[in-house]
């Protein structure tokens, strides 16, 4: 194991250049608003368990992989593998749901798709992987293209001189073997759902193009705007033109030799809330390339332990979610499921969703956005990380950044979060530090948290001090009073000390329940027990001062490895308030009762 030595400054230069090896071209954000073809639909796939397609046998690289998609040239020619004789899986799509035999399957699974493409003159082209998990290799007519790893966030690729009018083939190996140095690592509570698991699209844009950029209200007002816009291409110093056409604003800025220029402007905008989701068309011009979004403009800040949206005290009334289609199965990924999903948190009484354990497909954050939901969003920096390892952190500072660089123009998103439930240590307070550092750099205007570790000082108190919540915004904190931890009643006796004074979200609390399973509510497992917890924790809850939002754990029922109880579990975590089935829990009720209640007291 290669150990981070004299501090992770000492080795900043590294860990940038490993985290951009993973990432050969700049991520191009707002895939939506570009010229855009779609590779979505069905793949010729080869499962590869050996990786026979990718190594020799002398476990070397091969230069004659599956990705060279050879043809036998005379009928004596020996190629062991044919694409286009063998199985199809849908893209976007996780390969467990789709066929019974690959349920719990993990390691490596080729897909090839074919395609034609008119080539344009002055025109660049990328292509655009929403996620795929967890390593990727990609390749473009034979020809490698680059790796990326990390199972939930976006990259691209350009290949531009690589493709042809036709017959072009685009090939990716994915490997969702887990991996002790891997993030998240080998221990984690759901499914590893792997495959090509999100869109996929070739992306035009001009020779010189508006590769990214960000506008929101500057931290601390509600009437300047400000940020940055960034232009990737040959002509890199040129003017880039920034409107609002509904707020009568136009502006234009000039970008440096490397195509960098900061936007500051004062306006008096409509600003997005739940209660008002405004959003705004905003067109950035720059030569040959244009390109909009709608954009929400909210302020978002602490002051002692109230959470602050546009200047007014609110409380997060949330849910957990996973990226889990209940009714169809296996990951979720399309406009649908997201209605499907923020629907029924919206029916719950939830003004906030935790986007749990990763960052979740785009539609989500997108609809949040339109609807007024306000977002948690965090990296899988799960449990036990390999906190000494210096490939470890790259890859988790990779992940952090191609979350934020998607996301970080939706108002929805209030908070992003690097770790759930990690365990306390000099190695990994300094690990997470450093991610707070690179969130705070690229984002300075939202609000940072984890979900921290607490403890018990005696047998009814429980104590929130973790070390990382010095250099958080946000307190989280996960606890399960009444199902790990005791009987729900002994919810009753506790209190929480919190020792910083800053706003605190119980992030996870709950238990579970097969929907339908009846009986007393001291018998676990029935809906009875589950509601009997909620109704505790509320009770629990209420009285800590501090207290400004909880997520419950968690919408609805969902796969995980780790939970084969038969006839109960069968390999599902049951705390779903909604079952896979799409069936509301006794406790679905009793929180949403709750958060009514709460509506009523904010008005």
């Amino acid at each position: 194991m290669k150990k981070i030595a004299g501090g992770l400054g000492a080795v900043l230069v590294i860990l940038i250049t490993s985290a951009q090896a993973q990432q050969p071209a700049p991520l191009i954000t707002n895939i939506y608003g570009r010229h855009t073809t779609g590779l979505d639909g069905r793949w010729q796939t080869i499962i590869d368990p050996y990786e026979t397609g990718f190594y020799d046998y002398r476990y070397n690289e091969s230069k004659n992989g599956y990705f060279k998609n050879a043809k036998p040239k005379s009928p004596s020619d020996l190629i062991e593998y044919d694409f286009d004789a063998s199985p199809q899986l849908d893209v976007p799509g996780d390969w467990n749901s789709q066929n019974e035999r690959l349920l719990f399957y993990e390691g490596t699974i080729w897909y090839k798709k074919s395609f034609d493409y008119p080539k344009k003159d002055r025109t660049r082209l990328f292509v655009y992987i929403g996620a795929a998990n967890y390593v990727a290799d990609v390749y473009l007519n034979g020809q490698k293209l680059g790796r990326h790893e990390g199972g939930f966030t976006p990259f691209d690729f350009e290949v531009t001189p690589l493709v042809r009018e036709k017959d072009n083939f685009l090939v990716v190996k994915v490997d969702n073997k887990r991996r002790r140095d891997a993030v998240p690592t080998l221990n984690t509570d759901w499914w590893n759902y792997g495959g090509l698991t999100r869109e996929i699209r070739l992306v035009e844009v001009p020779q010189t193009f508006i590769q990214d950029y960000f506008l929101q209200l500057k931290k601390g007002s509600v009437d300047e705007i400000a940020g940055w816009v960034k232009l990737n291409g040959a002509n890199s110093s040129q003017a880039v033109t920034i409107e609002i056409p509904e707020a009568n604003i136009k502006l234009t800025v000039t970008t440096d030799e490397n195509g960098y220029a900061p936007i500051d402007f004062k306006a008096r905008l409509q600003l997005w809330s739940t209660d008002s989701p405004k959003l705004y068309r905003v067109i950035f011009s720059s030569g040959a390339d244009s390109v909009s979004e709608q954009i929400g403009f909210r302020s978002v800040e602490t002051r002692g332990t109230d959470i602050l949206l546009n200047g007014k005290p609110i409380f997060l009334r949330g849910i957990s979610i996973h990226e889990e289609s209940p009714l169809r199965g296996g990951r979720a990924f399309s406009d649908t499921d997201a209605r499907m999903l923020l629907g029924w948190a919206r029916e719950l009484g939830c003004n906030f969703v935790r986007l749990a354990h990763y960052p979740h497909n785009e539609n989500m954050t997108r609809l949040a956005d339109e609807v007024g939901i306000m977002v948690w969003s965090e990296i899988p920096v799960y449990w036990t990380i390999l906190w000494d390892n210096r490939e470890t952190y790259a890859n988790a500072r990779n992940q952090l950044g191609e979350m934020i660089t998607r996301d970080k123009n939706k108002a929805s998103v209030i908070l992003w979060s690097v770790a759930n439930e990690t365990p306390v240590g000099p190695a990994r307070n300094e690990f997470l530090k450093g991610l707070v550092d690179q969130a705070r750099s690229l984002d300075p205007t939202r609000l940072l948290t984890a979900a921290n570790e607490r403890h018990y000082a005696d047998a009814i108190t429980q104590v929130v001090d973790d070390p990382l919540g010095e250099y958080l915004d946000v307190l989280g904190c996960n606890e399960y009073v009444g199902w790990y931890d005791g009987l729900p009643e002994k919810a009753d006796r506790l209190s929480w000390k919190v020792t910083q004074n800053k706003p605190l979200i119980i992030s996870e609390f709950g238990g579970d329940a097969l929907f339908g399973l009846h009986g007393n509510k001291e018998v676990r497992w029935t809906e009875e027990y589950q509601k009997d917890v909620y109704e505790h924790q509320i009770a629990m809850l209420r009285k800590i001062p501090s207290l400004r939002g909880m997520s419950p754990w968690i919408l609805t029922d969902f796969r995980s490895p780790r939970r084969p109880l038969p006839r109960i579990q069968d390999f599902y975590n049951r705390k779903g308030l909604i079952s896979s089935r799409g069936e509301r829990k006794q406790a679905f009720y009793v929180l949403q009762n709750f958060y009514r209640e709460l509506m009523k007291e904010e008005k």
